[in-house]
């Protein structure tokens, strides 16, 4: 398995590690739910370097981008981020990106680790396809990858920089850190304010020390603790992010998933550069009335909570299936994403789901479920 460059760390802070998409990762340090409300109530501390780091550079970096991606590439600004999926022909996703624009030519995408040496072969083949001058460099190796999330993080970041806590979500600033370059955007995935930094792998440690030099992360009281997998995959689902293999997948429709704000299908018009791959089955898709099923929200009663696969039940018949689902510590009750037939997707139609042993009763409700 892959290390990160954090590896020590979680180690020596007493965290379980677990195989993750190829990686030793740490699933929990102290407890998911604990370190869930850690992140809600404060800051915590992700090791997020198994995400996929790509470069492009060159002439044609944008355009290769905007072939590969929905989402409009031509009009983002130096230091936008911007959210997107990477389609299949058949209009399925390959996955889902945050792309950086660095400058005029020169572009970084973040992907997901299971899927990163799959999306190489496809840029690459992409690339030889259109004869398209651009190097594609794969620099996840390389450096490292650190989401610090929480309302009380920008407060802790000022007191080092006055920049970063001015920047507005989706936008990113490199830095210079003693000896080192760290790129500084304001995203996340747990559905708080926060940051992701992208830095030398080998510095990891030594950055850490400097950004968080007034934190002693074993207190009680700590500002920011670290957190693991699991808190992470509870804070995504309470705000309602997608994720692959679950809200994602090349078999499944990319209108399907709750995420048409980052699909433009009018990217083939006179005044917009060429489709992205993907475009005309999704048109096609949308044309024919839109997915036999979509994404809702589901918040459900009791204690059990559903899992991905269970039936969700509607008028006694079939009418969907989940595809995550948690008890959730912020709100106290399961709640679930499931694919549900479109004609049944309104807010307030009673469900049941079916996980086995047994049947729980609930109701479509709008996501995401948590907002700060």
């Amino acid at each position: 398995m892959l290390k990160t460059p954090l590896h020590k760390f979680h180690v020596d802070h007493g965290a379980q590690m677990v195989e993750y998409a190829g990686w030793e990762l740490p699933i929990r340090y102290t407890g998911i739910q604990q370190e869930h409300r850690q992140v809600r109530e404060s800051g915590g501390l992700f090791d997020v370097s198994h995400m996929g780091r790509v470069y492009f550079t060159g002439r044609h970096a944008r355009r290769i981008l905007g072939t590969l991606c929905s989402r409009r590439i031509t009009d983002m600004q130096n230091g936008q981020v911007r959210y997107s999926m990477i389609c299949n022909e058949r209009g399925g996703v390959k996955d889902d990106v945050l792309v950086y624009r660095l400058g005029d030519t020169e572009f970084m995408a973040v992907c997901n680790a299971g899927n990163r040496e799959k999306l190489m072969e496809h840029f690459e083949a992409v690339r030889a396809a259109d004869d398209l001058k651009v190097n594609i460099d794969d620099r996840t190796l390389k450096t490292s990858m650190v989401a610090i999330q929480g309302p009380k993080v920008m407060d802790l970041i000022s007191r080092i920089s006055s920049e970063v806590p001015t920047l507005k979500r989706y936008r990113f600033t490199v830095k210079n850190l003693v000896v080192m370059k760290l790129i500084v955007s304001r995203t996340g995935y747990t559905g708080e304010d926060g940051v992701e930094v992208i830095l030398p792998g080998p510095m990891t440690e030594m950055a850490l020390k400097l950004l968080l030099k007034d934190v002693d992360m074993d207190a009680e009281d700590a500002l920011v603790k670290p957190a693991g997998l699991g808190a992470r995959d509870s804070l995504r689902l309470e705000a309602g992010m997608a994720l692959y293999g679950h809200e994602l997948g090349e078999e499944i429709n990319a209108l399907a998933c709750n995420v048409d704000f980052a699909i433009n299908l009018d990217k083939d018009q006179a005044d917009r550069p060429e489709p992205f791959i993907g475009q005309e089955a999704l048109k096609k898709t949308r044309d024919a009335g839109g997915p036999e099923r979509r994404l809702v929200g589901l918040k459900l009663t009791g204690k059990r909570s559903a899992r991905q696969g269970n039936p969700v039940l509607i008028g006694g018949a079939e009418a969907g299936e989940v595809s995550s689902g948690c008890m959730s510590p912020t709100l106290g009750c399961p709640i679930a994403m499931a694919f549900v037939d479109s004609s049944k997707t309104e807010v307030g139609t009673v469900v049941k789901v079916d996980t086995g042993r047994a049947v729980i009763e609930g109701e479509v409700v709008p996501l995401p479920f948590y907002k700060r």
